[in-house]
């Protein structure tokens, strides 16, 4: 029997996630948390929840049956799996265009009320990156099996708990030099993890259906500007210099076979591409579901994990004293 008042939500054990599982059990939803190791992230997962409104699924085949057995349980699915990278060769389209045919055609036979997937803003451009070919054909996929889902497209998403500003802070505090791809000039409306949660929340109150929203925050920066907030917040000085695409390649051939690689050649091919509103679609704002976090304002609140003195730098204990 379906629960009208539960969410289940794949990839919840990601930055987003996380804060929306906090954000629907405060608001009294019951969630079905999809994970695939109970023992590894469920301890996690747990702490984000309200004593009682989360129910954890453990699931490490997605085959129609299991996607099924869950779907039933619930009217409302959250699909926020997806990956930065391939581990194994076509991994992208498994992970990011099959799977959500898959869902979508459940979702469609147990007659689910919404279907929210997450996509990725600025990749139409992007043909020669087999990330943004994959999630372009995920979005057909779903529209073409639930046709009244909806479909977002959020810029950078970020967070104490990210892949971006943490990485970068990480990398810049022992880092001599930073490169710039394309001379840093891509550009980006990072979006802050609470704020997407906040819209994503907005969507199933609203029951909003048959849209594609660009999620976006209020502020526009080039790569380079958001490296020189982030040091600026880490307190670094460092040498920013524009790297010739030839060896920018060799570059990110080198980083990709890193264990958790810090860039790779398809991410290189991305950078190439503005990742702000495309005017093809209608953004969070215009739906009156604002973004109000600013960039430089967030980061400062957990930065100081980057810093030299960590928590006990003089910044932090000039506050305390």
């Amino acid at each position: 029997m379906k629960n009208q008042d539960s969410i289940l939500i794949f990839g919840s054990s990601g930055q987003i996630g996380k804060s929306l599982i906090r954000k629907f059990t405060k608001n009294n939803y019951r969630v079905i948390a999809v994970t695939r190791s109970i023992h590894r992230k469920g301890y996690q997962i747990k702490t984000q929840s309200n004593f009682g409104y989360l129910e954890l699924e453990e699931v490490n085949s997605f085959n129609e049956e299991n996607i099924s057995r869950l779907m039933r349980k619930t009217s409302i699915c959250i699909n926020l799996i997806g990956i930065l990278y391939e581990k194994k060769e076509n991994q992208f389209d498994l992970i990011h265009s099959d799977l959500p045919f898959l869902m979508t055609k459940v979702a469609s036979k147990n007659a689910l009320k919404q279907f929210i997937h997450l996509s990725a803003l600025g990749i139409e451009s992007a043909k020669d990156s087999k990330y943004a070919l994959s999630k372009l054909e995920g979005e057909k996929n779903v529209r073409q099996n639930f046709p009244s889902s909806v479909i977002l497209k959020p810029s950078i998403v970020y967070s104490v708990d990210d892949n971006f500003t943490t990485n970068f802070m990480s990398l810049l505090g022992m880092l001599p030099v930073m490169p710039l791809y394309y001379e840093g000039k891509t550009k980006f409306t990072p979006i802050h993890v609470t704020d997407l949660a906040n819209i994503i929340f907005e969507i199933v109150q609203k029951k909003v259906s048959s849209e594609t929203i660009e999620c976006i925050g209020p502020e526009v920066f080039t790569f380079k500007e958001l490296i020189l907030k982030i040091l600026k917040s880490i307190k670094k000085k460092r040498l920013l210099i524009p790297l010739p695409l030839f060896f920018a390649k060799i570059n990110a051939k080198l980083f990709q076979l890193m264990p958790k690689p810090l860039l790779t050649m398809d991410q290189l091919k991305l950078l190439k591409y503005d990742n702000i509103v495309s005017k093809i679609y209608k953004t969070n704002f215009d739906f009156n579901m604002n973004a109000n976090k600013r960039f430089e304002e967030e980061i400062n609140r957990y930065s100081f994990n980057w810093t030299s003195g960590g928590q006990f730098s003089k910044k932090r204990i000039d506050k305390i004293n």
